[in-house]
């Protein structure tokens, strides 16, 4: 058996540039590498770790839980928090992001709270290699050739069968084209329908990716105000009659989380009808939804053929996938097939190959399961603990689904953008709501996310946002 690891060798340098959440990340995650924390080996306890270094105890739970995030460490009820047992790093090599035993984050910079992220650690990662591995094994010479423009047919016909049951959208595999996520498919649509200096609604507070990229193409933005039944229409008829494509988030607004109402639904799908404009329906977090009745799909409503409905892998599986589908309006799959030629030659085979067999041997529909009950019940841990620590300090907005809720400090003395500045400091990663918005306030806040972190951690991150916010 190792002997414990010395408080010392994980010493804070607090002289240096790089944040205490950093340092102490670089050296348990080097520990580990190096064999100093062998697999099984128990950590200390957040509150004597944090006392030995002279930490507050939220900024050793963030890295905690971040490096359990990435499969580095697994927290057990009455053992504590041990070394993942499966881990077999080269001796003398800190994992890194090219190190096949660490099962890394996507994203470097990952950090509790932080938004647009799955659930790191409820990734299904043996049913992935298993087919990942038969794949490779099986590969035929037609998947050694250039891929489909419009996607693998074996994938698409498991979009079509998905759609069909969980959001109840009738198409063709000729109307699905598989993306690389969401930008491709906003791009692609813009290539079919718009032109530069064509007027495109927004909604605000919304997506500025996608704000930011129909704006380098030309576009101009129009953006559309946002109230608790979702994108006002008729403030986009009456401001920018010209609009030729909306896109919206309908099931649940990014950020503010509302739906779309049924009322402004009609409105929208009216407009695009007589105006002859176009919908983006961005379905981002359809999935998760966790009381009352999922709101339906626009797509599902669009009796005239004026919707795009775009779906990704993202928040399913894992972003750096980089994996999407968009239903097309029947009349322009032909137009866009000509259009993935021109643009690029496909998405990767191997890939596609991977997800489509993850879809038809069931795993996909078992894990959204396991995963919306375990959101449900983040959900609620965080919630709980931010109220029972921050009190009559905080007001949090809850809605029906969605990945993230809305926290209002209504007696902060600072902005939210300097609120999220403090958090950062501590190793948590919080978004401004001002971030979001363009040209309509709708106060401050930030968006937390809850999926990344475990109900039994719950407390100590609600505890590191109290003493970064002060």
């Amino acid at each position: 058996m190792n002997a414990p690891l010395p408080f010392n060798a994980l010493a804070i340098d607090r002289a240096s540039d790089s944040s205490l959440h950093r340092q102490l990340y670089e050296r348990i995650q080097g520990a580990i590498g190096d064999g100093r924390l062998a697999p099984g080996a128990r950590l200390p306890s957040t509150r004597n770790l944090a006392a030995q270094l002279g930490l507050a105890r939220g900024t050793v739970d963030a890295v905690y839980a971040r490096l359990a995030g990435e499969g580095c460490l697994v927290s057990r009820r009455y053992s504590g928090t041990i070394v993942a047992p499966g881990l077999n790093p080269a001796p003398g090599r800190t994992p890194t992001a090219t190190s096949p035993a660490r099962n890394p984050s996507p994203d470097p910079e990952w950090s509790p709270l932080q938004l647009g992220l799955p659930a790191l650690d409820l990734f299904p990662r043996k049913p992935w290699t298993r087919i990942h591995a038969r794949q490779a094994r099986q590969l035929s010479g037609a998947a050694m050739l250039y891929p489909d423009p419009m996607g693998l047919p074996t994938l698409r016909e498991a979009i079509a069968a998905y759609l069909a049951v969980s959001r109840g959208i009738t198409c063709t595999t000729d109307q699905i084209v598989v993306t690389h996520g969401f930008q491709d498919a906003l791009n692609l649509t813009a290539e079919l329908v718009l032109k530069p200096g064509d007027a495109v609604w927004t909604e605000d507070p919304g997506y500025g990716f996608a704000q930011r990229t129909l704006a380098a193409r030309g576009m101009a933005i129009t953006a559309v105000p946002v109230d608790e039944e979702g994108l006002c229409v008729g403030w986009g008829r009456t401001q920018a009659p010209d609009g030729r494509l909306a896109v919206v988030t309908p099931t649940h607004q990014f950020p503010t989380g509302v739906a779309l109402s049924p009322r402004r639904r009609r409105e929208l799908l009216d407009w695009a009808a007589t105006s002859g404009g176009w919908v983006l329906e961005d379905d981002y977090d359809c999935e998760f939804h966790y009381s009352g009745r999922k709101p339906t799909a626009l797509k599902a409503l669009d009796l005239q053929d004026r919707v795009f409905y775009a779906g990704s892998f993202s928040k399913t599986l894992l972003p750096s996938l980089r994996l999407g589908y968009l239903v097309l309006p029947p009349q322009l799959a032909a137009a866009a097939g000509t259009a993935q030629q021109l643009r690029h030659r496909g998405v990767a085979m191997f890939e596609q190959m991977a997800v489509a067999e993850f879809m038809r041997q069931g795993h996909f529909a078992r894990h959204l399961r396991r995963m919306m009950l375990a959101y449900k019940a983040r959900r609620a841990a965080l919630v709980a603990a931010l109220e029972r620590r921050f009190g009559d300090r905080i007001e949090i907005v809850l809605r029906a689904g969605g990945l993230h809720v809305l926290a209002r400090f209504p007696k902060a003395e600072v902005d939210d953008v300097e609120l999220a500045r403090r958090a950062l400091q501590a190793g948590l990663k919080p978004s401004p709501l001002s971030g979001q918005c363009l040209s309509h306030d709708l106060g401050q806040g930030l968006l937390l996310s809850f999926t990344n972190v475990a109900e039994d951690r719950a407390g100590h991150v609600a505890e590191a946002l109290f003493e970064a916010l002060g």
